[in-house]
């Protein structure tokens, strides 16, 4: 099979590859958008389960309460009674007491039991709240499930309808080049390229020169040495310039350019001791110069003072 036409079937299974790893995908991660619901509904079982067993302990208290309040009052009932048949200040002194002490339990049980049977009132309020609550998530999840599945279906059927064409499609291509097709697909979404200019339009990456010259000649199937995608070549008008970024590229220039700059470095070293020597012979010079030029002076002062002198 000539390249150009492998070329066109991997363009068009390209675009099937990158529908089918989509759908995939959605299927893949679709359930997970019931997980908070259902994290939700199970959240809410569990707090309203601790509550029903606070609820069951609370009303345990009351019920005990009450039976305390019952004996509390027998009592008292029983020393009231009494009073009628007392004989002896003995007898009513304990009377009293029994009275006293009945009535003082009797009032102390009756607040402990108002205070749970308010409680328990909350509970049950609380209770009923959490089982509405409860039945609504229970609905909106199931209503979820069902949207999702119809979802899943149609999801489905789409990826059926690209399977068969895909399998129309793999037969006649290499199955080593069909696999690392289908790898570079699932990592870029782009398995096949263009070659603009000597760059790869997948990259932004110069590619060599003479790799670029192999892609165009289109004997055979060529991938990328930077990003493996698959290249073929790709005719640019003379006005027309690919537009790509020199920072992106860092192609084998960068190398070249690393490999001019430390050969540049040691003529930039003989050029410093080039400059060095010539500063000293200057230097040596004006020395000279400054010697002579003291000595003019001095023999210009000496007549001067002969001169003078005179």
């Amino acid at each position: 099979m000539a390249t150009t036409d492998i070329f066109e079937k991997l363009k068009k299974l390209q675009n099937i590859l990158v529908k089918k790893y989509d759908l995939e995908q959605k299927i893949e991660e679709a359930p997970k958008q019931l997980n908070s619901q259902e994290e939700l509904l199970a959240r809410m079982k569990k707090e309203y389960i601790e509550k029903n067993t606070e609820y069951d302990s609370v009303k345990s208290t009351v019920l005990k309460l009450k039976l305390e309040l019952e004996e509390a009052e027998k009592s008292r009932e029983s020393g009231e009674k009494g009073m009628d048949n007392i004989q002896t200040h003995r007898e009513y002194e304990a009377l009293e007491k029994q009275i006293k002490d009945a009535t003082e339990k009797e009032n102390e049980i009756r607040r402990e039991l108002q205070k749970y049977e308010k409680q328990l009132e909350d509970i049950k309020e609380t209770l009923k709240i959490n089982e509405d609550m409860i039945t609504s998530q229970e609905n909106e999840l199931a209503t979820s499930k069902d949207s999702l599945n119809k979802e899943l279906e149609s999801y489905n059927k789409e990826l059926n309808s690209l399977k068969k064409s895909e399998d129309k499609i793999t037969p006649d291509l290499d199955q080593e080049i069909l696999f690392k097709f289908q790898r570079i697909i699932q990592r870029n979404s782009e398995g096949i390229v263009a070659v603009k200019n000597g760059v790869c339009t997948g990259c932004h990456m110069i590619l060599p020169a003479q790799f670029a010259n192999t892609v165009r000649e289109g004997e055979n199937i060529n991938f990328c040495p930077y990003c493996s995608r698959i290249l073929f070549y790709e005719e640019t008008g003379e006005e027309e310039v690919y537009d790509f970024s020199f920072d992106q590229a860092g192609s084998l220039a960068d190398l070249d350019d690393d490999l001019n700059e430390s050969d540049g470095y040691d003529d930039d070293e003989e050029r410093d001791e080039d400059s060095y020597e010539d500063s000293e012979e200057r230097l040596d010079e004006d020395e000279e110069n400054f010697d002579e030029d003291d000595e003019d002076n001095g023999n210009s002062r000496e007549n001067s003072s002969e001169e003078d002198d005179e």
